[in-house]
């Protein structure tokens, strides 16, 4: 059935049973990631024959396997909890429990997340599916066209804030309580707000260049109206900046605004290559010279 024969009420309990199931699809992953942790095994396996000359013994090779386990104490969210400090955290950094349950909500936290990222996939597919009999043939092209560029920058933007800006913030922030002698500790539910907002702020904070190449592409705006609103865009970006870093020390926004007005230049470049390809298609249509 398509969308012109759909009425109303079908569309609603279409789109009732899609999110439904979406919602279904995350509480399962979340409750996983709550039950179970992942272990490893390792095995030695011996190579084919013919490999080593007969005269050698061949030496066993060691293969990890990872499995799940039930495990509610040593789940997936305390162990990526566990890897987030071991990592993340100055090694002068205690991380501490301050009221009964903490590290359980946090858990929760982390849990829910885990779900909500392994099921985009899959929300992904009950959206485009949702829309698909609405959309034409080039619409179609092009969401599969910036598919993939919108989740890689997404993992990307969440690699970035790993590798390079939460470790360089927390290192900056704790050095304050050196200078003062003061202990160095953190909560649990504090030290996974803190790490998670940032990761997911920069998966979000690096779509920019695709929403500003999406507004082009649809014709609403062009790379002059970006390029003129260029010392605008810096003043927006470092509110956005100020508005979701975790602490208002007025510092650690310029560690997201900065990428982030990098990610604008980036923008008007992208959208000045799609104009000047645009161009060159107009002039070299027959009865356009």
């Amino acid at each position: 059935m398509t969308s012109v024969e759909m009425s109303i009420s079908e569309h609603v309990d279409e789109l009732r049973r899609r999110v439904v199931r979406s919602f279904i699809i995350i509480a399962i992953i979340t409750v996983f990631s709550l039950s179970f942790g992942i272990k490893s095994l390792t095995v030695y396996v011996t190579p084919l024959p013919n490999v080593f000359n007969s005269s050698t013994i061949a030496p066993k090779i060691p293969l990890t396997i990872y499995y799940p386990y039930p495990d509610p104490f040593n789940n997936i969210a305390v162990q990526l909890t566990l890897f987030l400090k071991d990592t993340l955290l100055p090694s002068n950094v205690k991380l501490i429990q301050t009221a009964p349950g903490q590290a359980f909500f946090a858990q929760i936290h982390v849990s829910l997340l885990i779900g909500i990222i392994c099921s985009i996939p899959i929300l992904a597919r009950e959206i485009f599916a949702f829309t698909f009999p609405a959309l034409n043939a080039s619409t179609t092209r092009t969401i599969y066209k910036i598919m993939f560029p919108v989740v890689g920058l997404f993992l990307f933007g969440i690699i970035f804030s790993y590798v390079f800006v939460i470790p360089l913030t927390l290192n900056f922030l704790y050095k304050y309580g050196e200078s003062v002698g003061a202990e160095t500790f953190v909560t649990i539910s504090d030290f996974i707000t803190f790490a998670l907002q940032f990761m997911i702020s920069f998966g979000l904070a690096f779509q920019l260049p695709m929403i500003m190449y999406g507004l082009s592409y649809a014709g609403l705006l062009d790379s002059t109206f970006w390029k003129k609103n260029f010392r605008y865009a810096i003043i927006i970006i470092a509110i956005f900046g100020a508005i979701i870093t975790p602490d208002g020390s007025g510092v650690t926004m310029w560690f997201i605004a900065t990428p982030m007005i990098g990610l604008y230049a980036l923008g008007i470049v992208l959208i000045r290559r799609m104009e000047y390809r645009k161009q060159t298609l107009s002039f070299n249509q027959p009865g356009q010279n």
